[in-house]
């Protein structure tokens, strides 16, 4: 007898199947979308109350309250780095690129009836004055599941170029 062993890629098309982790993808691409379009108050309602968007600097750091970040966002700092880019004249937003984003090669890192934990792989294309910029990362999303509506509880973007020194973006990540 001939025991049929689980393989990684059947286990993983297993959980991509799963109606939680579905979810949780459609938000991460929804976000994408939102962003790439510049809708930035819309965006910053999906999100959790108690959420953070996070970029840090150490690649390999979980410690983001106690280690310096390019970005760590709860509520009132995301608030405040929208109203910077929607709002009169800021750096941050006067010309800023036009984004085009792929998030795809979704890993699920644990699934349960109110969470879902992904890593996925983002591309960002930026275009701004006839020149391109490429920004690549590993991005963590923890989606917070409700009946409600779902939430981002933590977003964590590793930048494959995040310990050298990164030009400052019109636009978030």
């Amino acid at each position: 007898m001939t025991e049929t062993l689980e393989t990684p890629a059947k286990r993983l098309g297993l959980l991509l199947a799963d109606p939680r982790v579905i979810r949780a993808i459609e938000l991460v691409w929804h976000e994408a979308d939102l962003l790439d379009r510049k809708e930035y108050d819309t965006w910053q309602s999906l999100y959790a109350e108690d959420g953070h968007y996070v970029i840090p600097i150490d690649p390999e750091t979980e410690d983001f309250a106690n280690t310096l970040n390019m970005v760590y966002d709860d509520a009132r700092m995301r608030q405040m780095r929208v109203t910077r880019m929607t709002e009169g004249y800021a750096i941050a937003a006067v010309d800023s690129a036009r984004t085009v984003r792929t998030v795809s090669r979704f890993v699920v890192e644990q699934v349960a009836d109110e969470k879902v934990v992904l890593r996925s792989s983002q591309v960002l294309v930026a275009y701004k004055r006839g020149h391109h910029d490429l920004w690549a990362a590993e991005v963590t999303h923890t989606i917070r599941l409700s009946e409600t509506g779902d939430r981002i509880a933590l977003k964590v973007v590793r930048l494959v170029d995040g310990e050298d020194a990164v030009p400052a973006a019109g636009f978030l990540l």
